[in-house]
């Protein structure tokens, strides 16, 4: 997504599950402002681009309609969700393995999932637990080019300046605050949920999104991620994921619209809602007008 990792052939296949982190805990909204791309015009005169992304390299949401481009070329900088980073030690268990952690039927499904997704076992059982569960849970991705990374090189065709609202260390960090335990948790929940099941989930969330309709988003979102999970972790979750990162994107973005013409392109689920974006431009006195983004 964000050419992660290039100088390593694991790493550099790595980079496309980095794209889609947090479609592990997908897409809140509410009803009013279910919207995803919208412009928005400052209390100073400036237009800059809101755009919510789905991480994924269907071609259903990377092929960008005209206005997205018109949006793009229009603007100084393009401000995506999180910095590029160099440093895998971000996504690795710091000693031990996780099969010290598994069942050894467990183990037999990890290492099942690890060959369909394209991952060489020993590197699988390096990873956090977290960061396993996000790339078994998603259909195995067709390129390294997510509708995240699209935007991006689209942006760096254009010369605009391309700057990341989180560091890498901000953006992944965030899972380091969930227990050993906790991550096993969200592992062993996908490892329960069969192929059918997952993708029959991830076309029911494309349907949402490309209707662009928060509340079908919102609605699945509970069935789905937390219907899989314990009570608590999903809370918790949505308290670290998005409405704690929601204030930090807000100021970040914030401060740059108020200075020179920027889209802003972060994950849909950081948009709607009472810390989500749109709300925060609303309240910073930003007049928003929703677009077609397709």
């Amino acid at each position: 997504m964000y050419r992660f990792f290039s100088a390593n052939p694991f790493l550099k296949t790595t980079s496309h599950w980095l794209a889609i982190l947090f479609m592990l805990f997908p897409l809140l909204g509410h009803a009013a402002d279910k919207g995803l791309f919208w412009k928005m015009e400052s209390p100073s005169g400036i237009t800059s681009y809101l755009f919510g992304t789905m991480h994924t390299d269907d071609n259903r949401v990377t092929e960008f309609s005209p206005q997205v481009i018109d949006a793009l070329k229009s603007v100084d900088t393009f401000m995506m969700e999180v910095s590029a980073s160099q440093d895998p030690k971000l996504l690795m268990l710091q000693e031990g393995n996780i099969a010290q952690l598994m069942t050894s039927e467990e183990f037999e499904q990890v290492r099942e999932l690890a060959d369909f997704h394209v991952m060489h076992l020993g590197a699988a059982m390096q990873m956090k637990p977290w960061l396993l569960a996000v790339i078994f849970d998603l259909p195995k991705p067709q390129t390294p080019f997510a509708q995240d990374n699209l935007l991006m090189t689209t942006s760096e065709d254009l010369s605009k300046n391309v700057v990341g609202i989180e560091t890498p260390q901000e953006h992944f960090g965030v899972m380091d605050s969930f227990s050993l335990d906790e991550q096993m948790v969200m592992l062993r929940a996908v490892l329960k949920r069969t192929p059918e099941q997952k993708e029959k989930d991830f076309e029911k969330l494309m349907r949402a999104y490309l209707k662009g309709d928060a509340a079908e988003i919102a609605n699945l979102d509970a069935q789905i991620t937390g219907g899989m999970l314990p009570a608590p972790l999903w809370q918790k979750m949505r308290s670290k994921l998005l409405e704690e990162r929601n204030v930090v994107m807000a100021q970040r973005s914030l401060m740059k619209a108020n200075e020179q013409s920027t889209f802003v392109a972060v994950g849909a689920s950081h948009l709607a809602g009472e810390t989500g974006l749109i709300a925060a431009f609303r309240q910073a006195g930003f007049k928003l007008t929703p677009l077609n983004m397709r």
